[in-house]
């Protein structure tokens, strides 16, 4: 059975390659959402649902259970998946991503979100600024720069619409996590201004972690701390 990592936004699978290094199973995947490095199929309107469904037809494909991690949005749908589809999932682990009726967006989804602003935002997005933008996050220059040529139309556009479909996405979504049976970890960023570290508690008991793993980093745990999270990734899968 495959381990199959999702990242977040404004990611690709490349996120996952420092995590990877350290990982000593061969049979992972790092998947490429539509829109997100990856074309967006016909019709594919970029809605939190739309990739849910998207994430369920591709783990049917696989034909067994997944070990299925998430980062950021990645967190946020692998942990819907896990909820309404617990068959495809044979363990699940989060990262710095809430699913909370009591989470409040941060102030660039909530640019994102509205219809004027954020459109202005990505019609005159500064690559060189927006890079900058991340690196307060803690994202090293250089990654944030690679992360910032890869933000093309196809993922503005698909950020502005999951954005725009997910502004109450934690009260239609936190009451299902009661229905995650697959053995959880949490993984989280002390220092991460987006999602405060008390989300990272309010997740795993919602989940029922046995774990929830606090590093000393930002939000990008899975490129500030690779080494870490494929400590901990490796030991939740062997348990």
């Amino acid at each position: 059975m495959p381990a199959v990592l999702i990242h977040g936004v404004p990611d690709t699978h490349r996120v996952w390659d420092g995590v990877r290094q350290h990982l000593s199973r061969s049979d992972v995947e790092a998947w490429d959402l539509p829109g997100f490095g990856a074309p967006r199929p016909q019709g594919f309107d970029s809605t939190k649902e739309e990739y849910v469904d998207w994430l369920i037809d591709r783990l049917e494909q696989v034909g067994e259970p997944v070990d299925l991690v998430g980062h950021d949005w990645g967190c946020i749908l692998t942990a819907r998946v896990a909820s309404i589809r617990p068959d495809l999932v044979r363990t699940w682990a989060g990262s710095s991503a809430p699913v909370s009726a009591q989470y409040g967006w941060h102030p660039l989804a909530k640019i994102w979100q509205d219809p004027v602003d954020g459109d202005r935002f990505m019609n005159e997005l500064d690559p060189a600024s927006f890079a900058k933008d991340l690196s307060k996050l803690d994202v090293p220059a250089d990654v944030a720069e690679e992360m910032v040529r890869r933000v093309d139309g196809s993922m503005r556009d698909s950020i502005l619409k999951l954005y725009r479909s997910a502004v109450t996405v934690g009260a239609e979504w936190e009451p299902e996590l009661a229905n995650v049976s697959a053995p959880c970890l949490v993984l989280w960023g002390t220092l991460d201004p987006a999602c405060p570290i008390a989300f990272a508690d309010e997740l795993g008991e919602a989940v029922r972690a046995s774990r929830v793993v606090k590093l000393d980093c930002s939000h990008w745990t899975l490129i500030q701390k690779p080494a870490e999270v494929a400590a901990a990734l490796e030991a939740h899968w062997n348990a």
